[in-house]
């Protein structure tokens, strides 16, 4: 498996006599027919597998054998790494932050899905699975059967769910796992949506992650949980001598993706049903803020301290490349820690109640409230050109003026 430019899992099947050219990078493919690859005159690219996502698929496997899996990066027929890989890219940013003598970046993704049920051809409809709300049981949670059963085919993975409830939209469901390391955690994404839409069509449902699939209703976020380590494992976001018990360093991590916010939208919030999402009244943040107090900003400090302090990023949505929009993440994030930004002062009151007068007496921005502004902003950004390298960025930009077209 691979994921393209816009977030697609891409595979090829082999059967596994071929399991050595699996492993010595042999398995070819024609990069010209992947979105965002290449031209047809240099179709030809190899998957390197990395043997640590490898992983047998019960709901694939059968009477006559077990599936397996290996998630790859992409390489170029002289073996290097293709720049328009959006996994080996991420590879590249997560070094650079390796440079600066951090160990890890963490990730904890919160994703977010509908459940509708289909017709008789098995085609979604806009009917939902229940009439439940947040932290509903059952009878009212209609769902429940059906998450159960999604949780424990993430476990069979080895994936550490730490909770699963219903959300607030009826039908609506978050699942959460353990937060890993950047990259697994991009790659844990990628193997959660492909199971959570299995599980949910064995039911007769459909899952969906779009960020607004119903109007009226919450739309599915997919909250970035981020903290940083050192090399000795200690979380550079705590510093016990403060106020708020948050050091420097997490203040200029926080500051730098403020700073970036709108450059990075069109990652954090690809699609133009992404913006459905981004209005005031529900949940989702719709202004360039932080807080450790309230959900109506950006970025929220969740109330644990210690090993646990981190970051959520709010407004990151299930339509996003997970590899290009974390990599947007931790390159703004870099950007403060490295430059030493000015550091951005919280707002503790909610901010759907300031009028756009006060919003702006406070220096308080506004996202994107739309794909061609978010495009727009996105253009004009020298770091964002620099973090995705050129050919993602030129061939991204292509592709959603394309899509706004």
């Amino acid at each position: 498996q691979f994921t393209d430019m816009l977030g697609t899992i891409k595979s090829v099947e082999v059967p596994v006599s071929r399991i050595d050219d699996v492993l010595n990078e042999r398995i070819m493919f024609d990069g010209s027919s992947i979105e965002g690859f290449v031209r047809i005159k240099e179709a030809d690219m190899y998957l390197a597998p990395d043997l640590d996502t490898f992983l047998i698929l019960p709901l694939e496997s059968t009477n006559y054998g077990k599936v397996a899996r290996f998630i790859c990066d992409v390489k170029l027929p002289n073996g290097q790494y293709f720049t328009g890989d959006p996994r080996s890219n991420l590879k590249r940013i997560l070094k650079e932050m390796n440079d600066i003598g951090i160990k890890d970046l963490n990730i904890g993704l919160e994703p977010e899905f509908y459940l509708f049920k289909q017709d008789e051809k098995g085609r979604p409809i806009l009917e939902f699975s229940d009439e439940g709300s947040y932290f509903d049981l059952a009878p009212i949670d209609g769902s429940e059967n059906c998450r159960h059963d999604i949780v424990l085919e993430l476990e069979k993975l080895g994936f550490d769910v730490e909770a699963s409830h219903h959300e607030v939209g009826p039908g609506q469901n978050e699942i959460n796992f353990r937060f890993s390391n950047a990259l697994a955690a991009c790659d844990n994404v990628q193997t959660f949506k492909q199971i959570v839409k299995q599980v949910a069509l064995r039911h007769g449902l459909h899952a969906s992650f779009m960020p607004k699939p119903v109007a009226g209703f919450p739309g599915n976020g997919m909250h970035v949980n981020c903290s940083l380590t050192d090399f000795e494992d200690n979380n550079l976001f705590y510093d016990k001598d403060t106020s708020n018990q948050l050091s420097k360093l997490c203040l200029q991590w926080i500051s730098g993706i403020l700073k970036h916010a709108r450059n990075m939208t069109a990652l954090t919030n690809p699609t133009v049903n992404s913006f459905k999402r981004l209005v005031p009244g529900y949940e989702a943040p719709c202004y360039v803020c932080w807080s450790d107090a309230n959900r109506s900003s950006m970025i929220r400090i969740p109330a644990v301290r210690g090993n646990k302090t981190r970051t959520e990023m709010r407004n990151v949505d299930c339509s996003a490349n997970p590899y290009l929009a974390i990599a947007a993440i931790l390159s703004a994030g870099l950007d403060g820690i490295k430059n030493n930004i000015e550091i951005v002062e919280p707002v503790y009151d909610n901010i759907f109640e300031y009028t756009r007068d006060e919003r702006e007496e406070r220096g308080i921005l506004n996202l994107p409230e739309n794909l061609k502004d978010a495009v727009k902003e996105l253009k004009s950004s020298e770091l964002m050109k620099k973090t995705l390298g050129n050919h993602i960025f030129n061939k991204y930009v292509i592709a959603k003026e394309l899509e706004l077209d």
